[in-house]
């Protein structure tokens, strides 16, 4: 008898704190009738095939979450629920002593996934809540998570110039890409367009050039659920490393990065012409609204998005 293929699932990262936002970002209503943007990826990734969504959230937004994202799927879209948070996977005594040195940060995407661990039995995209991907990125990677047997990952990525805000620097995944697979991911801080092009200022105050078509992930990715020994590993080792550094955050791109590099996975690019958007500033709300009223004038998205 042939195995049934079960449908992609959506994993949404929802956890984050939104620091440089000042707020909730991943909550905060962009749509005409209350929607937040992870909304839009909800409801791109149902009609493009994928089964159910994974919210990734810290028990403290919860109520909230549910009073303002939750609240309108109805029975629309089959959902679950992970939780992150601080203590989440990490060893007593060095959760205890990172909370005693004044750790507030959780330990980042790639944590965040390894908490969702157990919801996951079917290959599955990671996004996160506070980015607009757009429907042809989901029908791609959709398809792609649908094939029989899948073994591989991939990522969807977007041009540079595509990602930037006008209201300051960015953090971006610089991929190298070859022959259709990623061979690397760096991870760089402090992006931003200048006068001359777009640069990277290290902390060092030294300047690097970046192409404006320069691939960049964006946290969308797509694998298969066998991937989670190789992330409880890397996440071992990490704590292992930058455990005692209470800023540290272990990051999704790295992990993709020590996939590829160990020959533990080939992850396979995804090409979409989709447009990205997203809320990194208070100051980039005003135009991530415009361009969802734009999009449901277009009939792209219905007015009302769940009935």
């Amino acid at each position: 008898m042939e195995k049934e293929n079960k449908k992609p699932v959506l994993v949404v990262l929802a956890a984050g704190m939104g620091s440089r936002y000042g707020g909730l970002k991943q909550m905060d209503a962009l749509g005409g009738n209350g929607e937040v943007l992870l909304d839009y990826s909800a409801f791109d990734a149902l009609r493009s095939g994928f089964g159910k969504i994974v919210f990734i959230i810290r028990r403290d937004i919860e109520k909230d979450f549910e009073e303002r994202a939750l609240a309108r799927f109805g029975g629309a879209a089959p959902y679950d629920i992970a939780y992150q948070e601080m203590d989440s996977l990490i060893p007593p005594d060095m959760y205890a002593e990172a909370k005693n040195a004044g750790r507030i940060k959780l330990w980042g995407t790639a944590h965040a996934l390894l908490c969702a661990r157990e919801k996951l039995d079917a290959p599955f995209a990671v996004i996160n809540a506070d980015d607009f991907y757009g429907r042809e990125a989901f029908n791609a990677i959709g398809a792609f998570l649908s094939t029989p047997d899948l073994k591989n990952g991939c990522i969807v990525p977007y041009s540079l110039k595509k990602t930037l805000s006008p209201k300051g620097a960015v953090t971006r995944g610089i991929c190298a890409i070859k022959n259709g697979k990623l061979t690397s991911v760096d991870e760089l801080k402090s992006i931003a367009r200048e006068r001359d092009g777009i640069f990277n200022t290290a902390p060092d105050g030294s300047k690097q050039f970046l192409p404006e078509d320069t691939p960049v992930s964006m946290n969308f990715w797509g694998f298969p659920p066998t991937i989670f020994a190789d992330l409880s590993r890397y996440f071992d080792d990490f704590l292992a490393v930058s455990g005692k550094d209470i800023k540290s955050e272990c990051y999704l791109p790295m992990f993709a990065d020590w996939l590829v590099k160990n020959d533990l996975l080939d992850i396979e690019v995804v090409n979409a012409d989709s447009e990205w958007f997203g809320v990194t500033y208070q100051e980039d709300k005003a135009s991530a609204m415009n361009r969802v009223a734009e999009l449901t004038a277009q009939g792209v998205y219905p007015g009302v998005l769940w009935k």
